[in-house]
């Protein structure tokens, strides 16, 4: 049976450039390889006819002779589908689908083919605590932390000072080995990364002793990290380049710190503002006063007017956390609680009494002229009818 036109059984045109021919080609062997098609004798035919139309268009020179003379200038060269798939034609199909299905149909082809390239080293965590003050300040800490490094005997490249990494002598420096299989539809290459060098095309055949042949090493390294002014809980630093060494030559990893605030005391947090209770006598509350009240700062002078109720809040304008992304600190906001006298005297009680006997007519009648009827008036209304 005569064979049908190369250009036709890719479905190209004969100006084809060589991408066209190209992804033809890999559409078409997808589309018609054994995997994917068992027990079809169709494909089967089919998969042989397209790998031999695209041995022959691939090939420049090839190429020209089958343009000029048609297939019988492929006859010397090729001797059929059979004959076809050598050494050093065939290693470029291999790699074709290792990249076009991901390591071969069925471990046909191989996977794993490509050479270790250089890996960037593992990040790192630090879990550090600071306080309240700190975190509204920001603080300079110095802190150790245990990590892989490079080798300083060896320079990070696992072999003894004086010596090198030699060349791999199993897969000769490519990283890489091939296997030529035969099979029903012609000779097929496997390519596997090299068992001896593991893919990296060199062997050292005299490990450091200092690192064992790793290049790198466990240290405990002293980092100097600076806290901004504004974190709070779960605030993540992230220090470049001070995580673990990379391996083959890759950059190191990055320290991520991740910050715990200690619970202040006195005062707490909303935002970027400072909450704090301050305690207050009767008296305190009733006749007002001035007291001296903390702050981050220190202490300061607040003035407290007569009749403050328990629970009433004031202000001290910048008084609070130093905010994290912008200008200017937060407020502070105190607080004030009366608090109820316990233990008293029988002098401190008689005083209170007469206090009381004097103040709880003017507090209802207060009430009543406030409120419209006092208190005691609704409870007799409530209870009474």
């Amino acid at each position: 049976m005569s064979k049908r036109d190369y250009y036709d059984v890719l479905g190209v045109s004969r100006t084809a450039s060589e991408e066209e021919i190209k992804k033809a080609y890999k559409k078409l062997a997808k589309k018609y390889h054994p995997d994917l098609n068992p027990d079809s004798k169709t494909a089967e035919e089919k998969f042989k006819e397209v790998n031999e139309a695209y041995e022959v268009l691939s090939d420049p020179e090839k190429r020209a002779r089958y343009d000029q003379f048609g297939h019988a200038g492929t006859n010397g060269d090729f001797g059929g589908f059979g004959g076809f798939g050598g050494q050093g034609d065939f290693g470029g199909f291999g790699d074709i689908f290792d990249m076009f299905f991901g390591g071969g149909f069925g471990g046909g082809f191989g996977g794993g083919s490509h050479r270790p390239s250089p890996q960037r080293g593992a990040d790192l965590r630090l879990d550090l605590s600071i306080s309240f003050e700190e975190a509204a300040f920001g603080v300079e800490k110095d802190v150790e932390i245990p990590r892989l490094e490079n080798c300083d005997v060896c320079g990070g490249s696992g072999a003894e000072p004086g010596t090198q990494p030699i060349k791999c002598p199993v897969c000769g420096g490519s990283g890489k080995v091939r296997n030529t299989q035969s099979t029903p539809f012609g000779q097929f290459q496997t390519v596997k990364t090299c068992h001896r060098c593991h893919g990296q095309g060199t062997y050292i055949e005299k490990a450091c002793k200092h690192c064992g042949g790793s290049g790198r090493v466990k240290k405990t390294r002293k980092i100097h990290v600076k806290i901004p002014a504004g974190v709070d809980n779960d605030s993540r630093l992230r220090i470049a380049h001070e995580g673990e060494a990379g391996t083959l030559g890759g950059p190191s990893g990055d320290l991520y710190v991740y910050i715990t605030v200690r619970p202040h005391s006195i005062f707490k947090r909303e935002n970027d503002d400072v909450i704090c209770e301050f305690p207050l006598t009767f008296v305190q509350a009733a006749l007002g006063c001035e007291v001296e009240v903390p702050t981050l700062d220190g202490r300061v002078k607040l003035t407290i007017p007569e009749g403050t109720q328990t629970g009433t809040s004031f202000r001290l304008r910048g008084r609070g956390i130093t905010k994290l992304r912008g200008y200017g600190r937060g407020d502070q906001h105190v607080k004030v609680k009366v608090v109820t006298p316990t233990k008293l005297t029988e002098e401190q009680k008689r005083i209170l009494r007469e206090f009381e006997s004097k103040t709880t007519a003017d507090v209802h009648q207060k009430g009543e002229k406030d409120k419209g009827k006092g208190f005691f008036n609704k409870m007799k209304d409530a209870f009474m009818g």
